[in-house]
């Protein structure tokens, strides 16, 4: 591991993109920005998805990560949903190339930053902000779960690569 490097975390999602940048140095861990990227479902799909792939390419550039943590895609009753899911990841994947890439379950992130893999949202915007230290749990929820993606590469051994 690298003594110094910039992580960039994202939670994917058609309607809201959460990203977080955390510098990790050594064991500590520092938060230099998050946010969320909002698409309206009334705009065109090539839209959205240029919008999501725009303002992912504006971290990128600002703060020059050299690694990103993404949130694998959930496959559940909502197939139209995750497709629309996989739609935006792909966009933000875009926005990302040239970048260490490694994808985590929510299962997995969870696990990584609470120590249990069905911990609630509130839970891991907690643990999010402890370790952090920010002096309150970082909000939207899709931040925090970018935040807690980035916090995850960082601890992760033997992460599977989705391509560099």
């Amino acid at each position: 591991m690298a003594s110094s490097r910039i992580i960039l975390g994202i939670d994917p999602g058609l309607a809201h993109t959460g990203w977080g940048v955390v510098r990790q140095n050594g064991s500590k861990l520092d938060c230099l920005a998050y946010g969320c990227i909002t698409t309206k479902s009334h705009e065109a799909l090539p839209l959205r998805l240029k919008r999501i792939q725009d303002q992912i390419s504006t971290v990128v550039s600002r703060y020059q990560p050299t690694a990103l943590g993404v949130e694998s895609v959930w496959f559940g009753d909502n197939t139209s949903s995750a497709f629309a899911t996989g739609q935006a990841r792909g966009a933000a994947l875009v926005a990302c190339a040239g970048l260490s890439v490694a994808e985590f379950t929510p299962r997995h992130i969870k696990l990584a930053v609470v120590g249990t893999g069905t911990a609630e949202k509130d839970q891991v915007a907690y643990m999010v902000q402890q370790i952090l230290g920010l002096e309150s749990p970082p909000a939207p929820d899709h931040a925090s779960d970018a935040l807690a993606a980035a916090i995850c590469f960082t601890t992760a051994s033997g992460i599977a690569s989705v391509g560099a």
